[in-house]
């Protein structure tokens, strides 16, 4: 049997004011001290992309010795985690 947890008013309260930023960084703390390593689960999708945008996309990831799908994730995750969303 699992045991329940209990938070007090004041951590839920800071919980709900914190950043979406705060919140990522927290669940990766989280992760790297508790030893977390298992990959994510990963979502196949499909989008639709100008050719040329994706060619050039490609080369200058090919250029830069990384595939482009992880390029893509990269800057992905990059922008997700921005201190100052746009």
């Amino acid at each position: 049997m699992r045991s329940v947890q209990y938070f007090s008013d004041e951590y839920l309260e800071l919980c709900r004011e914190m950043t979406p930023d705060q919140v990522i960084r927290f669940l990766d703390d989280f992760r790297q001290l508790h030893g977390v390593t298992a990959r994510s689960k990963s979502r196949l999708i499909s989008i639709k992309v100008p050719e040329t945008l994706l060619n050039t996309f490609k080369m200058r990831a090919m250029l830069a010795g990384v595939p482009y799908q992880t390029q893509i994730k990269t800057l992905m995750k990059e922008w997700v985690t921005r201190s100052n969303p746009d």
